[in-house]
């Protein structure tokens, strides 16, 4: 379902993927781990599309997005693609129930079919007495999980989430953990999850081992 082929990228002298193949299949849950400066994140960012490589391809449900004009690219990555970061990147401003909205809204979806979504998200997520807060006024974990239904949003082929637990207490980790396997039981969701974090990679279904710009297992 996602695929890349001989992926490489350098940022001047410095070559820090060196020829990644990699093939994802729907409904999988990778753990990528691997040491800092391996090309974790990297990867991440070429496989969500917001990053091109210098050499190599990357498929997503058969589409090669980079041979995309630039308007369809980010069409394409706002449909396909749901991001979940560390430390969340909510609006300040924005409620969270507006801030979940946003990418459906990017989409061209209809206001009243936009906030239906969103609240169907939040009260799966346990949050629907938590709709109308702002970021400032929401925990840690529910930050986290208002970041999830985000990127669930627009129904996306894969959601890649670079260190989602790295900010989050011993209880939150567990929950969100845990909230991942509820949403490839439940929506069929697939995830590729860069990871520090040894107990979660041990939970999913692969492990890819990174270090060096190259996949080592």
């Amino acid at each position: 379902m996602v695929e890349t082929k001989g992926i490489t990228k350098s940022f001047g002298s410095l070559q820090v993927l060196k020829g990644i193949n990699l093939s994802i299949r729907e409904k999988d849950i990778v753990a990528v781990i691997g040491p800092s400066g391996a090309g974790k994140t990297t990867l991440l960012q070429i496989i969500g599309v917001l990053d091109r490589p210098d050499a190599g391809t990357l498929s997503v449900r058969g589409t090669e997005p980079f041979k995309l004009p630039e308007k369809e690219r980010a069409a394409f990555r706002n449909k396909h693609i749901g991001f979940v970061f560390q430390f969340h990147q909510l609006l300040p401003e924005f409620t969270a129930l507006e801030n979940v909205m946003i990418p459906a809204l990017i989409a061209n979806r209809r206001y009243e079919e936009a906030e239906k979504k969103s609240k169907e998200l939040l009260d799966f997520l346990r949050l629907s007495d938590r709709m109308k807060h702002k970021p400032s006024e929401l925990s840690g974990g529910e930050k986290q999980r208002v970041a999830v239904a985000r990127a669930l949003i627009n129904n996306p082929s894969v959601i890649l989430a670079d260190e989602p637990s790295g900010s989050l207490d011993t209880k939150n980790k567990e929950e969100l953990h845990a909230l991942f396997f509820d949403l490839r039981k439940e929506m069929g969701q697939t995830f590729v999850i860069v990871t520090h974090d040894e107990h979660l990679a041990t939970l999913a279904d692969r492990i890819i081992h990174m270090k060096d710009g190259i996949i080592t297992v």
